[in-house]
């Protein structure tokens, strides 16, 4: 019992040196220049994702008309439309603000989903070796050998894309390289004194891997959780570009799609920039963060930059 009673209170000091180590990493991270300019643009676009919708001048999908009552067509920027129109008559700002929801709620639970799965896979396998590391980084080499864009395609062709269903595609296919890392670390980890003392005193599996091991890589999985974020953005614009994103609603990619199929591409440049800038900048600022988190992670970075 007392063995059990030391095991715990060890788990929970490591527990709270962890977190402390979070705080001052968070606080670190602040003090990057270029990772408190991320911070404000995910901010900034965090609060268009929430109360975009309920701010734009129009609905997404309303006919913007003028006096006369004719539809303002491919309506330059100004007066009524403030970033133009489409070549449907929507009004190109409000299809900005409602599209960011959509866009960085894939990106958000995408970038998580990938960023938790690959860290429990990781965690399992490289805690427990022996036959279950060998399935599952057969499965891991697996989801490597099948390519991300034509599955998802596969899949969402079988069925209706919604924002949710999009979302599990990504997950999916994404948690492979997290997974990875985190297995790598994990074998590190493992070996380690700390470790052992707590086998040696009859710590079960369960607690040595999540109170012991697990806190140990978390700064890892933090960091491809960012980077998994900025690559679901990405590949949720992508599968939208292509004509399989939600139809239900207005999203980034689907406005460069609509833009694309209309022929206006290349003529109606008050359309293409919001959600093509749009995207960039938030994937741009999530890279930021997530570089400025990489170099506390990994200081052989910071040291060679120096």
């Amino acid at each position: 019992m007392s063995g059990y009673s030391l095991d715990v209170d060890t788990a929970k000091d490591r527990l709270r040196s962890e977190f402390g180590r979070s705080r001052r990493v968070l606080g670190h991270v602040l003090e990057d220049n270029a990772a408190k300019v991320g911070v404000a643009i995910i901010l900034a676009f965090g609060f268009l994702g929430l109360f975009g919708p309920y701010i734009a001048p129009y609905h997404p999908i309303e006919d913007t008309l003028q006096q006369s009552g004719s539809m303002m067509r491919l309506q330059e920027p100004g007066g009524k439309a403030v970033l133009g129109t489409t070549s449907f008559g929507k009004d190109v700002l409000s299809q900005f603000l409602a599209g960011a929801r959509p866009t960085l709620i894939v990106g958000l639970f995408g970038g998580v989903g990938t960023g938790v799965l690959g860290f429990l896979v990781g965690l399992t396998s490289g805690y427990f070796g022996g036959r279950v590391d060998e399935f599952l980084m057969r499965l891991t080499d697996l989801t490597f050998a099948l390519p991300f864009l034509p599955m998802a395609l596969v899949i969402l062709s079988f069925v209706t894309p919604s924002v949710w269903l999009i979302t599990a595609v990504l997950v999916v296919f994404l948690w492979k390289m997290p997974a990875r890392v985190i297995r790598s670390e994990v074998m590190t980890v493992k070996e380690r004194t700390f470790v052992k003392s707590a086998r040696a005193r009859g710590a079960g599996h369960m607690r040595t891997m999540f109170l012991h091991v697990a806190p140990n890589v978390l700064g890892i999985g933090f960091l491809y959780t960012a980077y998994a974020v900025g690559w679901s953005i990405v590949a949720g614009a992508s599968l939208a570009f292509l004509g399989f994103g939600d139809p239900t609603t207005t999203s980034w990619g689907r406005m460069l799609q609509q833009v694309f199929r209309s022929g206006a591409i290349r003529v109606a440049w008050w359309w293409v920039l919001p959600p093509a800038i749009g995207i960039g900048a938030i994937t741009t600022a999530v890279f930021l963060v997530g570089r400025a988190f990489e170099e506390i992670v990994n200081p052989d970075l910071q040291t060679e930059q120096e």
